[in-house]
């Protein structure tokens, strides 16, 4: 084994560093991993950029990544099912507690779960990561390490669709053609949905909405207004849709999802975007359009491994840039300028491949 442990760390705002890490030892519930994919997201490039998401500040040096896949290197005394040279997909948000969150399935939720890459937990871009045996989850031989590093992204899909009650025959709006975007439409197509709107200012990204499935890829104008958008939105349709899940932040995108979903159908906010926000709440209550939030994903790996060994949805196309670890900083300015999709990082110096 190669005895340094190459890492991608965080110091503080604008200060990325590639630094030579310990080897860590696997306790007796976890697996040491060599890291074969790791991702780029934006909420990696967001704490580059500002040292912060919301009440979540880098006050020390932090390792980034969290969507990623790699190789089973040792196990914990203590674990059964995974064994040396298994490949896995890493679930990065593990529960500390067992708490009311953890008994009731939403263990997302739990205030003290640990999330790689979110202050103060160390991700996994990086040589070598050790990981919670029970997060680590075998890819059949017919998915790829990049595709196990995608299903944390597809899994966001999932949790929204999920949450938005996405079923077969549902007619749905997707505000955002970004990677987040892109997934919520995989997931909504597998799911049932029949026709799909989705809303972007970029034609390039609406381009590849359109090569995944999308119906109706719809370009905003940036004077549009949230009434007008709406209103397009139905006339494409031919109704208004049952489901808009909102994947930008953008208030004035909040609102247009709220104008534009049917009266007793679903927002859902999967884009964070300003603490406060002016919706026309209003006209949400009174036309019962039920409003919910959506935080990363729990109970998803399996649903997303299935989907992909099953051939029923194609993440392949996402993978726009791929860079070896050591470049690791033109990576991440690759994915700030909004460069292609998904960039992906290559950790293992030997094997490159997808």
């Amino acid at each position: 084994m190669d005895k340094t442990n190459l890492s991608v760390v965080l110091h503080s705002q604008g200060d990325l560093r590639l630094e030579h890490r310990p080897i860590p030892e696997p306790g007796p519930n976890e697996v040491l991993l060599q890291m074969h994919s790791v991702g780029i997201c934006g909420s990696d490039v967001h704490y580059w950029q500002h040292g912060r998401i919301g009440d979540f500040v880098v006050k020390k040096p932090m390792v980034l990544g969290h969507e990623a896949s790699g190789r089973v290197v040792k196990v914990g005394s203590a674990v059964t099912h995974l064994k040396p040279g298994d490949r896995v997909a890493v679930e990065p948000g593990v529960p500390r507690d067992m708490d009311e969150f953890f008994k009731s399935g939403r263990y997302n939720l739990s205030p003290t779960i640990f999330f790689c890459a979110t202050p103060p937990d160390d991700g996994n871009l990086c040589r070598y990561y050790k990981h919670s045996a029970n997060f680590c989850y075998k890819l059949p031989d017919n998915v790829t390490f990049e595709e196990g590093a995608l299903i944390e992204p597809l899994s966001v899909g999932i949790h929204a669709c999920r949450r938005a009650g996405v079923s077969l025959g549902s007619t749905v709006m997707i505000c955002g053609a970004g990677p987040i975007g892109l997934v919520c439409l995989l997931v909504a197509k597998a799911m049932g949905a029949s026709q799909v709107v989705i809303t972007d200012l970029s034609s390039e990204r609406l381009a590849m909405a359109k090569e995944l499935g999308a119906d109706f890829p719809q370009e905003v104008k940036r004077e549009d207004t949230a009434e007008q958008l709406a209103k397009k939105v139905e006339e494409l349709l031919g109704a208004q849709p049952h489901v808009t899940i909102e994947c930008t932040g953008v208030q004035s995108s909040v609102q247009t999802a709220i104008y534009a979903t049917r009266s007793g159908g679903v927002v859902v906010l999967v884009g964070m975007g300003a603490e406060m926000t002016t919706v026309p709440l209003l006209n949400a209550a009174i036309r019962e359009v039920d409003i919910r939030g959506v935080f990363r994903y729990c109970n998803t790996w399996p649903m997303a491994i299935a989907m992909l060994a099953s051939k029923k949805v194609n993440v392949k196309p996402l993978v726009t840039h791929r860079f070896p670890l050591e470049q690791a900083v033109q990576a991440f300015e690759t994915t700030r300028q909004g460069l292609g999709v998904k960039v992906m990082l290559k950790c293992d110096e030997n094997d490159q491949s997808p």
